[in-house]
């Protein structure tokens, strides 16, 4: 059999945790800044962990993850 090809575009964007679970990054933080708060700029900066009941099709799109 062929290898399974991941998405590219899923594999910059999400990344296995030890747990097993994907991390992500929030959007909202790449232009039209200024009217946003600094305390919302910057709780948009942490990563996130995808939820649950997305888990299983960012799974699908990363097979060798």
């Amino acid at each position: 059999m062929p290898k399974m090809k991941s998405n590219s575009g899923a594999a910059k964007r999400f990344k296995r945790t030890g747990k097993g679970g994907f991390k992500r990054r929030q959007s909202h933080l790449r232009h039209i800044l200024t009217k946003k708060s600094s305390k919302r700029k910057r709780q948009l900066g942490l990563t996130l962990q995808v939820a649950e009941c997305d888990k299983k099709s960012v799974s699908r799109m990363l097979p060798y993850s």
